[in-house]
């Protein structure tokens, strides 16, 4: 497929070949509906969306880098356009309208509070103390890797880089690491 969509950009490019280009249209526009609709929410916005890319990407057909994907690039624009009509886009209501035949009351009244109940509070930071005192009993190098991995939410990669050791060495030691702690927790 890679080597069809280079030859579709080059005949675009090269003189607005818009054949090509609903070629292009028919192999991405189920992928990018479906973007558009998972982040706006709304499948007339989304088509919409859809449509606002497609023309996007053919108006400035000539800025894209063949080097790269071609669908990376469009789905960077469907993206960013769903950006920016959530964006501008204004909310249906407010939450300081008073609520019609509740007398004094307005929005804010009916959303839930963000906090936690007091016990949930206690048992949360129980569970944090426990799993911490899990993860210092581990040995400093299955310890580094959880550290990295789950607390700091760094990927493989990011871990092999900073600690200078092949990728499936960081796997190993997160997964020894993550067996580790199951049994203590297990044990206790």
């Amino acid at each position: 497929m890679d080597a069809t969509v280079k030859r579709l950009v080059k005949e675009v490019k090269k003189d607005g070949d818009q054949d090509a280009f609903r070629e292009l249209v028919d192999l991405y526009k189920d992928k990018v509906y479906q973007i558009a609709y998972r982040m706006v929410g709304n499948a007339y916005e989304a088509q919409d969306m859809a449509q606002e890319a497609f023309l996007r990407a053919y108006a400035n057909i000539e800025s894209y880098d063949e080097k790269r994907k071609f669908s990376t690039w469009l789905f960077r624009i469907t993206t960013n356009l769903c950006i920016d009509r959530l964006r501008k886009k204004k909310p249906d209501y407010s939450l300081d309208a008073e609520i019609p035949g509740a007398e004094g009351l307005d929005g804010y009244s009916q959303l839930s509070s963000p906090d936690r109940l007091p016990d949930e509070q206690v048992v949360t930071m129980e569970m944090q103390e426990w799993v911490q005192e899990g993860i210092l009993k581990l040995p400093p190098k299955y310890r580094t890797a959880i550290v990295l991995r789950y607390i700091e939410d760094l990927s493989i990669q990011e871990i092999s880089d900073i600690l200078d050791l092949p990728e499936n060495t960081v796997k190993t030691h997160v997964h020894r690491g993550r067996e580790a702690l199951r049994k203590h927790l297990g044990n206790t």
